[in-house]
C-alpha cells in the first residue's frame, strides 16, 4: 500500500512537472502580419508546445520601453526597428521571420498630390522616429529626392492616420499607415488615395525576437516559439475560415474583412525563414542602418552580425 502510495505522489509530482509552461510576454500590435501569434494563442498551440504566452498590445514607439523595463521578454516589429533598439541600448535578437509586406504597408494622400516628391514642405502623418511607419516615410521620401526634413511631420498612429485622411484633416496632406487600416483608405477613394506602397517599394520585413538573457535562459521556449508559428501558418492553410475568423475578431474584423486584408502581406514559413536569414536580412539591415544613421534615427550603427540568431529555425 506504502509503494502504491509512493507512486501515486511520484506520477502527481511527475505531472505538475511536465504542466509547467514557460511563461512568455510578447509585445506587439494590431497589424496583420502579426496576426499568426495571435492564432497561436488562442488555438492552443503556444499551450500544446509548453508555453504560457501573453500578447500584450503596445505602440511599436513604446515596445522597446517594455522589453527594457522586464514587462515582455519578446517582441515583433520590422526589421530595421531592432536596429534602433540595439543602437538605443535595448540589447534584442530576431530568431525568425513573420511576414513580408506586398502593398500592406502605404503612403497615403489627398487628391491634389500627384506623386511623392509634391510633397516638399508638406504635412505628413507618421508614426514617431524609429517606428516602421517613419522608416518606411523616409525611405519612400529618399527614393523621390526628399528626406523627412523636407516635409513637416505630425505623429500619429497608423489607424489614427488613416481616418484622418479619411475625416479629411484640413492640414494634413499626407499619411503612412498599414493593414488593416489602408484597407478602410482604399474603400473611401474619394477620401484620398494610395500613392506608394510596398509593391512600389519593397522594404517592409517584420521579424520576431527577445532579450538574449531570455534566449540564453530558455533556448528550448525560444524553439517553441518559433516552432509554434510555422504550426500557425499550417493551420491556415488547413484550415483558412476558422483561421481567420479568430485573427480578424482580435482586430474587430470577420473572417472575410481579415481574408481581405492579408492577401497585401506573404507569412514566411520555414523554408522562406532560412533562405532569408542566408543573406538577404544582412543586406537589408547593412542598407536600412545607413538610411537610419542618415536620417538621425541613430547616432551610431550596433554590430549588426548580432542582430539574429538562426539556431531556432531548424
Amino acid at each position: 500500500m506504502r509503494k502504491l502510495f509512493t507512486l501515486a505522489l511520484l506520477a502527481v509530482a511527475s505531472a505538475g512537472v511536465h504542466a509547467q509552461k514557460t511563461k512568455v510576454a510578447i509585445g506587439l500590435s494590431g497589424w496583420t502580419g502579426f496576426a499568426p501569434l495571435t492564432l497561436a494563442k488562442e488555438a492552443g498551440i503556444f499551450k500544446k508546445n509548453g508555453l504560457d504566452v501573453t500578447l500584450r498590445k503596445i505602440p511599436q514607439k513604446d515596445r522597446h520601453l517594455a522589453i527594457a523595463s522586464g514587462d515582455v521578454q519578446c517582441a515583433a516589429t520590422t526589421v530595421e526597428t531592432w536596429i534602433v533598439w540595439n543602437a538605443n541600448g535595448v540589447a534584442t535578437t530576431q530568431i525568425f521571420q513573420l511576414d513580408k509586406s506586398y502593398g500592406a504597408d502605404g503612403m497615403v494622400v489627398k487628391g491634389n498630390i500627384a506623386k511623392i516628391a509634391d510633397l516638399k514642405g508638406k504635412t505628413i502623418a507618421a508614426s514617431a522616429p524609429g517606428t516602421a511607419p517613419y522608416f518606411t516615410m523616409a525611405w519612400m521620401l529618399k527614393k523621390n529626392g526628399l528626406s523627412p526634413k523636407d516635409v513637416k511631420v505630425v505623429n500619429l498612429e497608423p489607424q489614427a492616420a488613416a481616418n484622418a485622411i479619411i475625416a479629411g484633416t484640413a492640414d494634413l496632406d499626407a499619411a503612412m499607415t498599414y493593414e488593416p487600416y489602408l484597407s478602410a483608405v482604399r474603400a473611401k477613394p474619394e477620401a484620398g488615395k494610395i500613392i506608394a506602397t510596398t509593391l512600389d517599394y519593397p522594404m517592409v520585413m517584420d521579424t520576431f525576437g527577445c532579450t538574449p538573457k531570455f534566449l540564453g535562459d530558455n533556448p528550448k521556449a525560444a524553439k517553441a516559439l518559433a516552432d509554434s508559428y510555422f504550426e500557425a501558418l499550417e493551420m491556415i492553410q488547413r484550415e483558412p475560415k476558422k483561421s481567420f475568423e479568430i485573427m480578424g475578431a482580435d482586430v474587430k474584423q470577420s473572417g472575410e474583412q481579415f481574408e481581405a486584408s492579408q492577401k497585401y502581406l506573404r507569412w514566411q514559413d520555414r523554408a522562406a525563414n532560412q533562405k532569408f536569414f542566408a543573406g538577404e536580412h544582412a543586406a537589408f539591415s547593412k542598407e536600412a542602418a545607413a538610411l537610419l544613421l542618415e536620417a538621425g534615427i541613430i547616432r551610431q550603427v550596433p554590430d549588426l552580425t548580432k542582430l539574429a540568431d538562426t539556431r531556432f529555425l531548424k
